[in-house]
């Protein structure tokens, strides 16, 4: 557009360029926005040129993202003017300002469409621009008889008939009815015929969507296609300006195959055989060059040649040929290139019976999962999980684990799932599968669901000779000493069914087992405290005769567990200590587990159902599953409930206890039904706990149970209640009017997500709210999983974040709607600036029929997930220690009001808290020393050390000192030691059966003693 002859739009130009903020910016944006209103109320005495200018900068700064609210008319009447600038101006104008909702439309439908039946091709050309821009029924409705002569007029210019093409192509797509079927096969078969490129590139974009919707009815434009693809492939009469680096009009290749792809087959033998000769001529002459532009448009129309290849089921032969070639793109160094090659190789083995082909490329695939980019270790991990089979499982999975310890937490849960199914479905004997399953617990246990366990424990229960094995290896990752919570679980389970058959083993007698097993108690939530007291009644069974320091330390933590404020803990501990007490009868009571019923896993049941669903679609359905938004939405198929996506990584898979009705929980599968284990809770449908099994690679694991276990005290090995005043975990400013009441404690959950990266954050009886995070250095990512748990809507959905002053949070699209049984995942991206205890705060609200529902959450972005433990030396403390000299780099304070806790307890209480203690540093046995590395955008990577004086005599106060080279680091540290220390209240549990209401404590606050912060330490 030439702007040059407009001083006064120049002018205003150049006033925003120089603008040197956006306030004064907005300001001479407003002041231009009044002057245009004013000049507009007196329209009659504007000339063409002034009214063009105006509508000029209208346009304008609505391109600088203001609105513009008014002038539309003023817009709209100058595509009526005489003059080509005013009518270019008003076309252009229209298309960008108005919709194809807007009533001004309404006004112009008559000038646009004498336009097109006009003579003038310039003015034909701009309005069907328009057409093709804003489409719209009514536009539709109104011009597509017109737009369809001009397509087929034999008197019209090539660059009119491309633009009616176009054209029709956005009416079809915005109102099918537009374009006869019964009369368009024969005009769409005509206009193939057309020499012109430009023409024929455009018609064939109509037929892709012609055929797209009904294929049947175009049968007559199959020939013609190939005809087509002849034509391009021998350069025949294909003119310089269609040619693109050497490549006959790559669009119009591309867009032919693409619409060949409709079609079931090509029957005509001709027409096939002339089709593969072209197919072939395309694969021999690819290649990879140094021209970028070359080889984008030379790939493009490849890739299509491909997937036609395996829509057609082309010969074996060819198929090799195929696989040879793509072979030699993973191998090339251009990322884009081996993403594509191990794409489209995936999608052969999809489709195609070529796996032993494919399969001498493994060596390469394999180095692919060490590529720097993330989306092409995808792309090689989902080839390698399909190419499969018996005879490399064993190579392929022990890769797989060697690369999950490295690989990337968004990959690891997808990893854990193939892995697990892969070893089940192709394992040469069980043993190995047993070998492979713990070695994944023991790299990835937060990322292996309870179903994989659970299917383990079938398997050992089910075949006697992998028994022992089984026993002895879970007795070996039990002497590691860090074992994951889900290795915990498998190992006492199993130990606690078998571990008499290592009874003549060096260190597996019975007495040796229970002390390895109960070392894991105190790190454990309270789901697996309850398998590790049925463990321990099992032992207590299978030692015959008893030995009674073995049965005293046994009923020792019945009885201590007897008044758990946990209902399920606390019955089986009075259960198990009365069953004890049977003598003989223990042994019918507690004999070993029966056999589960054989059936099929349900992991594999999920995985051929998806690979089924997979194969059935051609390569173009394939192509065409695109991801409208950032926040992924997973609804349940209506008829079996199944997820209807067609990724492994996206497949929902249910705990065996929901599908099967088989808990690997001994104190509820009781072989005679004589332990009855009463859940004080309602029952939930399989199909309640939406964020129970969650999504991708980045869901959360396990039951939300598991993933919101209240902190246990340190004392009693018992969960504490919290503080009244933090019932809700909402932002003190507004109180919780909500009739609708949560499930849990939402304190108790936020507690857990400070120590933990997965759980829930909130429920009630219609939405799940669960959280799954990723920490690095000061950066961090959270997805919120949004979980309807209805057979009806949520509406009105709105979550809003609240971030304190020292944290960047950025929260995706949350959708306005979730799906009945569906989930939505959005990310939440965390940057912290500075140290600060302060919380964000999510606000979130939701409608279900009539409750309106509107919760403050406090997200569990705290100052102690930016730390990162650090071990140092003595010749690296001491001096760090003493360079930091007194206030404000070096505080101190007495805190009194402690809850009792050994030396021991305070230093797990700051290894979970990412405070790592370093043994030995301080002579005195009363005290500790601890070391972390803090992590800001302010202060990067920050030292703090830390000191714990404890009193043996009085447990109940201890003096802390902090130091750190930043004054507000060191204060803010102090005091959020000080606030762990004394939060969680002591309260006296009962010892009847069922556990008291928790009630409000109110803790004596921690004061500083004067003499203390004079005090020299070290």
């Amino acid at each position: 557009m030439a702007l040059s002859g407009m001083r006064g739009l120049s002018v205003f130009i150049s006033d925003i360029r120089n603008c040197q903020n956006k306030e004064q910016e907005r300001l001479r944006v407003d002041k231009e926005l009044g002057n245009v209103r004013t000049r507009f109320k007196n329209e009659k005495s504007l000339s063409p040129y002034e009214k063009k200018k105006y509508v000029w900068k209208m346009l304008y700064i609505y391109m600088l993202g203001y609105d513009v609210d008014f002038g539309h008319m003023e817009a709209v009447s100058l595509i009526s003017a005489p003059k080509y600038p005013e009518k270019q101006v008003g076309y252009i104008v229209t298309s960008c300002l108005l919709n194809e909702n807007h009533d001004f439309l309404r006004l112009a439908i008559n000038t646009v469409r004498n336009d097109i039946i006009g003579r003038n091709e310039t003015f034909q050309c701009l309005a069907l621009t328009l057409v093709g821009n804003i489409g719209g029924r009514e536009f539709a409705e109104s011009l597509a008889p017109d737009v369809q002569k001009l397509l087929l007029s034999s008197s019209c210019r090539p660059l009119v008939r491309k633009k009616a093409a176009l054209c029709l192509l956005r009416l079809f797509r915005k109102n099918p009815d537009v374009v006869n079927v019964d009369g368009w096969s024969d005009r769409m078969a005509q206009l193939l015929d057309e020499r012109d490129l430009g023409v024929l590139t455009s018609s064939v974009s109509l037929l892709v969507a012609l055929v797209s919707n009904n294929h049947e009815t175009y049968w007559s434009c199959l020939p013609k296609c190939v005809k087509i693809l002849e034509r391009l492939a021998r350069s025949q009469d294909v003119p310089q300006e269609y040619t693109y680096y050497g490549i006959p009009s790559p669009w119009l290749q591309v867009k032919t195959m693409r619409a060949l792809q409709y079609f079931p087959t090509v029957e005509d033998p001709n027409a096939r055989r002339s089709l593969f000769e072209v197919l072939q001529r395309i694969l021999m002459a690819t290649d990879v060059v140094k021209n970028v532009n070359k080889n984008n448009a030379s790939h493009a129309v490849l890739f299509e040649a491909l997937a036609l290849v395996m829509h057609l089921d082309a010969e074996k032969e060819m198929m090799s040929q195929c696989v040879a070639l793509l072979g030699k793109f993973i191998a090339v160094r251009e990322p884009n290139i081996r993403y594509l090659g191990l794409e489209n190789m995936t999608r052969m083995l999809m489709v195609t019976d070529v796996q032993e082909i494919i399969k001498r490329h493994q060596a390469q695939i394999i180095t692919s999962l060490k590529d720097p980019d993330i989306s092409i270790r995808r792309r090689a991990l989902d080839l390698l999980y399909g190419m499969c089979d018996v005879s490399n499982a064993k190579d392929i999975v022990e890769e797989l684990l060697q690369y999950l310890s490295s690989s990337d937490f968004a990959m690891r849960e997808e990893l854990s799932l193939k892995i697990a199914i892969l070893s089940e479905k192709f394992a040469p004997d069980l043993s190995w599968y047993v070998d492979v399953i713990l070695q994944l617990i023991d790299k990835a246990g937060d990322f292996v669901s309870d179903d994989i366990w659970f299917r383990v424990v079938q398997f050992v229960t089910n075949n006697e000779d992998l028994q022992p094995y089984a026993a002895l290896k879970a007795r070996e990752y039990l002497d590691k000493p860090a074992v994951h919570e889900t290795m915990v679980k498998v190992s006492a389970y199993i130990l606690g069914e078998y571990s008499h058959l290592l009874a003549r083993r060096p260190g597996c007698s019975s007495k040796e087992i229970f002390g390895i097993i109960h070392e894991k108690l105190p790190t454990v939530s309270t789901s697996t405290i309850s398998i590790l007291l049925s463990t321990y009644a099992k032992i207590l069974m299978h030692t015959q005769p008893p030995d009674p320091e073995l049965q005293s330390q046994i009923w020792a933590i019945f009885n201590k567990y007897g008044s758990c404020i946990d209902i399920e803990i606390q019955q089986r501990a009075v259960e198990y200590i009365a069953l004890s007490r049977k003598g003989a009868a223990l042994m019918d009571i507690l004999a070993e587990m029966p056999k589960f019923p054989e059936r099929q896993s349900s992991l594999i049941k999920k995985a051929e159902s998806t690979e089924a669903d997979t194969a059935e679609q051609s390569a173009i359905k394939l192509r065409a599953q695109q991801q409208s938004s950032n926040a992924l939405v997973v609804t349940n198929h209506p008829a079996n409930g199944t997820p209807s996506v067609s990724q492994l990584s996206l497949v929902k898979v249910p705990t065996m206890s929901n599908e099967d009705g088989d808990s690997p929980d001994p104190a509820v599968t009781e072989a005679n039904g004589a332990l009855t284990v009463v859940d004080p809770q309602p029952p939930a449908t399989p199909a309640a706990d939406l964020l129970g099994d969650l999504l991708g690679p980045l869901a959360i694991e396990g039951p939300p149970g598991a993933a919101a276990e209240p902190e246990h005290n340190m004392a009693s090995g018992l969960a504490g209640p919290p503080n009244t005043a933090e019932a809700l975990a909402i932002a003190p400013v507004e109180d919780q009017m909500n009739t609708v009441q949560p499930i849990g404690n939402i304190a108790e959950r936020f507690h857990a997500l400070c120590l933990k990266d997965s759980g829930v954050l909130y429920e009630d009886p219609y939405i799940q709210i669960g959280i799954k995070a990723e920490w690095r250095t000061p950066h961090g990512r959270l997805v919120l999983f949004l979980g309807n748990k209805n057979t009806s809507p949520l509406v009105s959905v709105q979550a809003v974040i609240l971030p304190p002053a020292h944290l960047k949070l950025e929260l995706s699209l949350v959708p306005e709607t979730i799906p009945p049984r569906a989930q939505v995942q959005c990310p939440l991206e965390v940057v912290n600036l500075r140290p600060s205890r302060d919380v964000a705060v999510l606000d979130f609200s939701y409608n279900f029929a009539s409750h309106v529902v509107n919760v403050k959450l406090r997200l569990p972005a705290v100052l102690n997930k930016f730390l990162q433990p650090i071990q140092v030396s003595a010749e690296e403390f001491f001096p760090q220690w003493r360079s930091l000299s007194g206030p404000p780099l070096k505080l101190q304070e007495v805190v009194r009001g402690v809850r009792p806790m050994s030396l021991g307890d305070v230093a797990n209480l700051f290894n979970s808290y990412r405070l790592m203690v370093c043994p030995g540093l301080d002579p005195n046995s009363n005290n500790l020393v601890a070391s972390t590395t803090f992590y800001s955008e302010s202060t990067r990577a920050m030292l703090c050390l830390i000191r714990i004086e404890t009193d043996p005599s009085d447990r109940t106060q201890l003096r802390m000192t902090v130091a750190s080279g930043d004054p507000t680091l060191t204060f803010e540290l102090k005091e959020f030691i000080k606030e762990q220390l004394v939060s969680i209240p002591i309260v006296a549990r009962a010892s009847a059966p069922l556990p008291p209401q928790p009630q409000p404590t109110n803790l004596p606050s921690a004061t500083t003693d004067p003499g203390a912060l004079l005090a020299g330490l070290l």
